[in-house]
């Protein structure tokens, strides 16, 4: 199932349809700022189980990220931060970058990293903004493209095409356009703050 929508408008019922599949335990494929995620509901273990096997690995091995739909949410998720890292995230969010961060008790145990931390991000996308406020927390999300997969990016930026290639093994694929090839820029903040990756946002440091 394909259903489109555009960002900057979309459409309200639509929105609401989506949250419900994920709130059932649904996998629902999303546009960001960036490139197409698999995404379900943080309450759904079984559904971050299938997107692990999705993308080629075991869920302890998975290195998820939390999809939010604003600063003041991922704030609930992540142990408190000091005032530069705080100023960062107030500076960059929402925008095409992904914050690794210390996680709070209230991220299970399941999505976190060896090290206890968790990815966040706030897309500058409204329609998955959207969608997270419908579902009412955030979503566990990682990138369409499997691991070890040579397929050009490009191919996982065309919603047309993702949903040719996984429409059997989603509950829905959301049409928010042919989306940018280029990852997010990731900033680890755990201990200190350091660039991991350069991506789409930029970074001065």
């Amino acid at each position: 199932m394909i259903i489109k929508l555009y960002n900057g408008n979309p459409n309200v019922r639509e929105v609401r349809r989506i949250a419900d599949i994920l709130k059932d335990g649904g996998i629902v494929i999303l546009p960001t700022d960036t490139l197409y995620c698999f995404a379900c509901s943080m309450e759904h273990k079984k559904a971050a189980e299938a997107i692990a096997q999705l993308k080629g690995f075991k869920l302890k091995q998975a290195k998820y990220s939390m999809l939010c739909a604003s600063l003041s949410q991922a704030s609930e998720y992540v142990r408190p931060m000091d005032r530069d890292t705080f100023a960062l995230l107030k500076a960059s969010l929402p925008g095409p970058y992904t914050f690794i961060m210390e996680a709070a008790g209230s991220v299970p145990r399941n999505f976190q990293n060896a090290n206890k931390t968790i990815g966040i991000r706030v897309p500058e996308n409204d329609i998955t903004r959207a969608v997270i406020e419908e579902v009412g927390c955030p979503l566990i999300c990682t990138s369409v493209r499997p691991l070890g997969e040579e397929d050009e990016p490009e191919n996982y930026c065309d919603p047309e095409l993702i949903h040719d290639r996984f429409e059997s093994r989603v509950d829905a694929v959301v049409d928010g356009g042919i989306a940018d090839a280029e990852p997010s820029t990731v900033v680890d903040c755990s201990d200190g703050i350091e660039l991991v990756r350069q991506g789409k946002g930029p970074y001065e440091g």
